[in-house]
Order: C-alpha cells, then structure tokens, then sequence
C-alpha cells in the first residue's frame, strides 16, 4: 500500500504536490473533483465552487466539447475526471464512449439537492 503524507501538500515543490494528489486516499480525492459554480448559482448559495455529483448539470468551458451543455454521467474517482452527457467519441470499433473531462474545465449551471448531506452543506455556506 502507498504512503501519503499530508505533509506534502505543504510542499512548494512541483512534484511533491503531484505526488500528493495521485496518492491521496478516496475521501480527499473526493474534494479534488469540485467545479466552479455558475454566477447565478454562487449568488444563491454564497459560495464559489462544489465537489461534483452525478446527476448534475454542467457546461463544458475548455478542450474540444467547448460550449456542450449535459448532466455528469458518472465520475471517476481514482483519475479524477467526470464523464458528461453528449462528449461521446467513437471508437475505431464503432462504439461510442464518453470522454474524460477534469472538473476544472466545466461551470455548474444546475445542482442536485436531493442528498441531504450535499443540503446541509449548502445551508452551512449560507450561514457564514
């Protein structure tokens, strides 16, 4: 098993912090994968950006999906990339695939707010 420090996170050394990132556990990963949220929606909720979840509605803003608007289809924690409805490519073999996008390259334009969890976080930002 790998070791992780959270000392390297500290770290202005290029390669310690990519270290830190590629073996940090699920649940700090899990952190990594937040986008920015649209102007309306940080209005509303008073905070700048939120951990991704399915079921969300983004808009693609870098890359070649430039401007295609899809709800995030599945997320993939351990390369930390999402995967958003309408950015399929197809495969020499005639499949199609959705292609992996880093959450930093989207905007949030639509949340889920069924999960209570994700609710009481919201509420918490709001207060402050």
């Amino acid at each position: 098993m790998n070791e992780f420090s959270n000392a390297w996170k500290s770290s202005s050394n290029p390669g310690k912090q990519r270290k830190y990132r590629f073996n940090a556990p699920l649940h700090k990963k899990r952190k990594f994968l937040s986008a920015r949220l649209s102007k309306d929606l940080t209005k509303k909720h008073s905070t700048r950006n939120i951990p991704l979840r399915k079921g969300d509605r983004v808009k693609v803003v870098r890359g070649s999906y430039k401007g295609t608007l899809g709800k995030v289809d599945r997320i993939n924690l351990k390369r930390e990339r999402i995967f958003v409805e309408g950015t399929d490519r197809t495969k020499r073999d005639g499949t199609k695939s959705l292609y992996p996008i880093h959450p930093s390259n989207v905007i949030i334009y639509d949340l889920v707010l069924d999960d209570r969890m994700r609710k009481q976080m919201l509420e918490r930002k709001v207060k402050k």
